[in-house]
């Protein structure tokens, strides 16, 4: 039965975010599963370390890294420390809204699917929600990674990836950066797990509100893809 769930919540440099993302976590309800918020730290230089150490509840969970690794390596961190039945993602921005998670935790819950995946071209007009180039990357990267895989997934980059816990069940994830989604849906293809999704909105930010992933991450993420198909 499905009752609990933690919230990976990476964070590098979002202390102007982070009072509003955690407002927005608390105020949803995640089809009503027990929550846990785990909060990975990336080394921020910023005050979020400062925010996250005063503003978040005992009951949650704060990690904090000694230096910054990525992305990859914050939510690895969280992974190691996981106990709920479900584990999900959220971004330590606004492009994302936590109450789309409830679309996603039905199939999960009611024992439709494994891994579900938050779909942001199955949107309705969801171009209009990217950056022109950041349209043409995601949807070259998913093409490929069905093409390598398999798989008839239409947003593999999206940020929203729900897990029954024991979907990741010997799965190490040894990217550090933005590699860790093609890592992530390479190993769970090849695990044989049908991954299904579920349409979300975005609003995408711009590198001047503090975007990160950059076009070296777009050429990381294809030499991942190839790599966790042919060499892993």
């Amino acid at each position: 039965m499905i009752e609990s769930i933690d919230i990976i919540v990476p964070v590098y440099n979002e202390e102007n975010n982070l009072p509003h993302v955690l407002q927005r976590l608390e105020e949803c309800d995640f089809c009503g599963l027990k929550k846990r918020f785990i909060f990975v730290d990336d080394f921020s230089t910023d005050s979020s370390r400062e925010f996250l150490s005063n503003n978040v509840s005992n009951e949650h969970l704060i990690l904090f890294h000694d230096k910054n690794k990525g992305k990859g390596a914050a939510i690895a961190t969280a992974l190691k420390n996981v106990s709920a039945d479900v584990v999900v993602i959220q971004d330590a921005d606004l492009e994302y809204n936590p109450m789309d998670y409830n679309l996603l935790l039905p199939l999960i819950i009611t024992g439709k699917a494994d891994v579900v995946y938050g779909s942001r071209f199955k949107a309705k007009n969801s171009f209009k929600s990217f950056m022109f180039l950041s349209y043409l990357a995601n949807t070259f990267l998913t093409v490929l990674t069905n093409i390598l895989f398999g798989s008839k997934i239409t947003d593999m980059e999206t940020c929203y990836k729900a897990f029954k816990r024991e979907s990741l069940d010997g799965i190490e994830i040894k990217s550090s950066k933005f590699d860790f989604e093609p890592e992530i849906t390479a190993k769970l293809v090849k695990k044989g797990i049908k991954i299904q999704e579920a349409p979300i909105t975005y609003k995408a930010r711009g590198y001047d509100e503090g975007k990160k992933i950059k076009a070296k991450d777009a050429l990381q993420a294809i030499v991942a893809l190839f790599y966790y198909r042919f060499f892993d």
